[in-house]
Order: structure tokens, then sequence, then C-alpha cells
């Protein structure tokens, strides 16, 4: 059984066997430890989360896809079983991710095109790698994300305005209780989830210097040009074009909390002919309330 630093304890994943029973792969990106899955053979498949999940959350599709398909699902520094540096000596922003999800890319020698699956802020990071480097992509599914700002529709959420802009309200309530990562278990997701799932969900953000993460992430999110990465949203708000719609398909759980129709409405707006499913009983975790439906639509659309 292998055992998994979290920084400040080692955590036995002796619990979590049966639901994420992976090998642990590790390389250095960028002067830190990333630790990512790399399961089966064939085209490779990568899978990029958001705020507050890990490759915890692709343990579906990571059973499904790796039987035909190199399965490839990284945890973002701060996240997961990566190395959680403090905000000093790592910077937390779009752009670090970008060059980590690239720097994971050369080291994995991936020549073959790449297939991304995409969701909340792992949208984000890989449509930037994506739209810089379009030789280098098969097909996209894109899952409850944004690929542009804000809609002109959709209202920042009040909750994340919070957390964005008021210090002495985020320091204890994100670092300190961990609201954020607990709070998605029931926000994001329209099924009850199992004790074990949630525990999993949340069990990387186990300490106060281990939630640095879920605080960056919400803290990153470019609303007006003076924050750090306005510049690179804006350069894939309009790029994104670039892609072909024939290769991308969209899954949406419609009773998502932030990223809710606007959202997906918006991007087919500019993709009105893309491959779309709508799951109107499902939330933000749509891998955890639809695992079945969703590996069944990604494998079909992968092997067309």
């Amino acid at each position: 059984m292998v055992e998994k630093q979290f920084n400040d304890k080692l955590t036995s994943t002796k619990e979590f066997e049966h639901l994420y029973p992976f090998d642990s792969n590790f390389t250095n990106v960028n002067g830190n430890t990333l630790h990512y899955i790399d399961k089966g053979k064939g085209k490779p498949v990568l899978m990029i989360h958001g705020n507050p999940t890990w490759s915890f959350y692709y343990r579906h599709l990571i059973q499904t896809l790796s039987k035909n398909f190199r399965a490839i699902a990284p945890d973002h520094i701060g996240c997961g079983f990566s190395d959680k540096p403090n905000a000093k000596t790592y910077p937390y922003t779009l752009e670090s991710r970008i060059k980590d999800i690239d720097c994971l890319i050369n080291h994995l020698n991936l020549n073959e095109k790449i297939s991304l699956i995409l969701h909340d802020w792992g949208g984000m990071i890989g449509l930037a790698w994506a739209v810089d480097h379009l030789d280098r992509i098969d097909k996209i599914v894109i899952t409850n994300t944004s690929g542009f700002f804000l809609p002109k529709k959709k209202q920042f959420p009040f909750l994340l305005w919070l957390i964005k802009y008021i210090r002495f309200f985020a320091i204890p309530a994100v670092l300190g209780l961990n609201a954020f990562a607990k709070g998605a278990l029931y926000l994001g997701s329209e099924k009850t989830l199992a004790p074990n799932v949630k525990k999993g969900l949340v069990e990387p953000y186990n300490s106060w210097k281990n939630r640095i993460a879920t605080l960056k992430f919400v803290q990153d999110i470019p609303i007006s040009e003076k924050d750090q990465s306005y510049a690179i949203v804006d350069h894939v708000d309009q790029q994104l074009n670039q892609l072909d719609e024939s290769d991308l398909m969209f899954l949406w759980g419609a009773k998502d909390f932030v990223f809710d129709l606007t959202f997906l409405n918006e991007f087919k707006s500019r993709f009105p002919r893309a491959a779309t499913h709508v799951f109107h009983d499902a939330g933000h975790y749509l891998f955890e309330d639809k695992p079945e439906e969703t590996s069944h639509l990604i494998a079909s659309f992968f092997n067309k």
C-alpha cells in the first residue's frame, strides 16, 4: 500500500483504495513535486481538475478510459498528493498552472495528439494550453467551466466575492474551517455523497497550510483588468473560435451553483453545432452525480 505525503502528515490511502486504486507517479514541475495518475495505453487523455477537487474526482473516468486510452490525471500544485508550497515560493496563478501542465506534457513525451477533459478551473487552464497548441489537440470534453470572462447575464457569486476580496472573512473561513471544500460537498452534488467519497474529496485539504490552493484559486479569478490573470483569460476568450467545434463535446450539470447554464449558453453561442448533453438533475460535481452516463458518452466520443 502506497502512502502519500500531505505535507504535514502521512495519510494512508487504505480507506480509499477501492475508490482510488491507482499507482501514483511524481515528477518535478518548475521546482515542485507534482502527483499524477497515468494508467492504460493508447491515445493520451489528459484530465484537468478544478477547485477544490483533485484527481480523485476523475476516478470513474480513469477506470473506464484506461481500458482503451492512456488516462492521465494530475493534481495541481497545492492539491491532492502534489506539493503544497506557501504563497511566497509558488505564485498560485493561472499562468503558473498552465506552465505546470505544459511541463507535465513535455515530461510524459506526449507526441500524439492529446484529448482533454476539463472541469471548473481546469477549463480555463486546459483551454489556455489548447489555444496555443492547436496542432496538438485531438478532442476536448468541457464540463461546468468557463473559457471566457463572466457572462453579462451572470453576477459574480457573493460567497466567491467575499473570499476574493474580504481577507478577514476568507482566511478563517477557507484556511481555518475548510469551508470552501466542505461546502462544495453539499452545494456541488445533487445526490448525497457517500461518507468515504466526501472524505476522499476533502482529505488533501486537512490542515490550514494544505488549504492554500483552495483560497488562491478563488483570489485569482479575473474580474477586472487589475487582476493578474486578466490578460490570459482575455487571450483565451479571443482565441476560442480557433477550436474545431466538431472536436468539442459539452457535458453540463444544470444545477451548478456557479457554472450554471449561462456559461453553457455562452459556449454554445460560439460552438452551436458541438455535441452537447445537459443533465438537469446534476450539479457542479457532474462526474459524482452521473458517473456511468458521462463515462459512456466520453468513451463513445473519443472512439469516433
